[in-house]
């Protein structure tokens, strides 16, 4: 999905961590401590073990040339910048969920509050702990939030297999922004209860932020600029539809187990399969009804 040109971009609502240095504390993927290794199972897009399996040693992934630029969010300003830029896109991204969400949920009386996003390199501190790049996108509640690491989207693409479209990354962050709705409506913690398994809390959370993403996708193209009164976003396509399917399904459990063990093992799911990550994105955009998204209302999501 590609921005109208001439949307305008609000960098302030993005934290430009890069160039900064690494976070204290170790490595994800590494010896790592309980409430780590909560987080990573509940909150991220990744299923954390098989993401070390595919990454190595646990070490942040390479970021590779055109990710960033030297300038930084700052520079992004138009949507022609986040149609040529990664960083810029996520930040558009950003300005759109940020436009989108307050109007949506006003129509069911909740309030949107506007959580943080950070962009990072490498390594960064957060309200949950230190974090690296081996673990993807992921958002903290307790700082309320939404962090990415350019680097992750080629990965998206290199090791995941997803296409490498702008709504296959735009996607992503709309999902880690679901996240921040489901912290809003007290939703979040239910991962917690029931870590892991195909019918578990956590796979129903990570679905239901699937369908958040897919909601949002579905009036992207009517969310405008506040300043201009021009949509951020131009319409949807069937390809831009397919990337973002692409990347629901390149980051299912199974696809990523079967990727670093040659097996599938459900028990062992936080994150629900391709065909289910798919499904949930599908039904958010093709309802356009969070009534629609939810996932702990059905015997099987």
């Amino acid at each position: 999905m590609s921005f109208n040109d001439g949307a305008e971009l609000d960098p302030s609502q993005v934290q430009d961590r890069r160039g900064s240095g690494p976070g204290r504390g170790m490595k994800i993927g590494g010896g790592i401590g309980g409430g780590i290794v909560a987080l990573i199972l509940v909150l991220l897009g990744v299923n954390p073990q098989v993401l070390e399996d595919l990454t190595g040693s646990g070490q942040p992934p390479a970021v590779g040339p055109g990710t960033t630029q030297s300038g930084g969010t700052r520079e992004c300003r138009t949507g022609a910048d986040a149609d040529k830029r990664l960083d810029c896109r996520i930040l558009g991204t950003v300005n759109s969920l940020n436009s989108f969400w307050p109007d949506y949920l006003a129509d069911y009386n909740v309030k949107y509050s506007r959580p943080q996003t950070v962009i990072f390199s490498q390594a960064t501190d957060t309200g949950c702990g230190a974090a690296t790049s081996a673990v993807g996108p992921f958002y903290c509640p307790s700082d309320r939030t939404a962090y990415f690491d350019p680097g992750f989207f080629e990965e998206l693409v290199d090791r995941f297999g997803s296409s490498g479209g702008p709504l296959a990354q735009e996607y992503v962050v709309a999902h880690e922004f679901g996240h921040h709705i489901q912290n809003m409506l007290g939703d979040l913690g239910r991962a917690q209860e029931d870590p892991q398994g195909p019918q578990s809390g956590a796979v129903r959370v990570e679905l239901q932020a699937d369908c958040y993403a897919g909601l949002w996708a579905r009036y992207a193209s009517t969310v405008k600029d506040p300043d201009t009164g021009q949509p951020f976003l131009e319409p949807l396509t069937k390809q831009d539809l397919a990337d973002a399917l692409s990347a629901a399904s390149a980051v299912g459990d199974d696809r990523i187990q079967e990727a670093a063990t040659g097996r599938v093992s459900p028990e062992a799911w936080t994150h629900g399969s391709s065909a289910q990550r798919q499904k949930w994105f599908s039904q958010g955009y093709s309802t356009g009804d969070i009534t629609k998204c939810d996932t702990f209302a059905v015997a099987r999501p």
